[in-house]
């Protein structure tokens, strides 16, 4: 067997993917060191390196930047297309956002995470829309997305992985617009 060149940068970079990857399919719990060394095809020792343990890997592989669309002045319609639209590619251009939502299921680590990412990242772009009560309205749309994005990413619920773009705007766009938008939301 010939031994790999060195290459630093593509070794830290295996094994952060190999560690997305598995974090992605399996949560925290069941991934491992040796898993993800094996995976990326590497010592066990560089994974504890690069990361110094499961939970530094779990860190950089669950970083997360959730940049939503300015709300301001946007009717319910434009508010709903504009975050359907936003959810759909973080679910489709993010691998970081499936290893949190799994992860987030088994690990209190991983739900703090998500949970941040909630409050810090997207509440407040999404507070911008609300006609009052801001952070019970951005915790209600930000159910709705993690909800549908559970059942449809990690519980593999058939109606939900059939729906194009579209079809889940037109079912759950009106939902996110009217947390926002409506008035007569919410206790009298």
């Amino acid at each position: 067997m010939t031994p790999r060149p060195r290459d630093a940068a593509g070794t830290r970079r295996a094994i952060l993917d190999a560690g997305r990857a598995q974090f992605a399919r399996d949560g925290f719990e069941r991934v491992t060191i040796r898993s993800v060394a094996a995976e990326a095809g590497v010592d066990p020792a560089l994974v504890m390196r690069y990361f110094t343990n499961k939970a530094g890997l779990f860190a950089e592989a669950a970083a997360l930047e959730v940049v939503l669309p300015d709300l301001t002045g946007l009717g319910p319609g434009a508010i709903a297309d504009a975050l359907v639209d936003r959810f759909f590619e973080l679910f489709d251009d993010s691998p970081t956002f499936l290893v949190l939502l799994r992860a987030a299921a088994t690990s209190g680590e991983a739900a703090e995470r998500l949970l941040a990412v909630l409050l810090e990242q997207a509440g407040p772009a999404l507070a911008t829309a609300a006609v009052d009560r801001p952070a019970e309205r951005a915790a209600l749309v930000g159910s709705q997305i993690l909800g549908f994005a559970f059942v449809r990413f990690v519980l593999g619920a058939p109606a939900l992985t059939a729906m194009d773009r579209a079809e889940v705007r037109a079912w759950i766009g009106p939902t996110l617009a009217r947390y926002l938008t409506d008035r007569d939301l919410g206790p009298a």
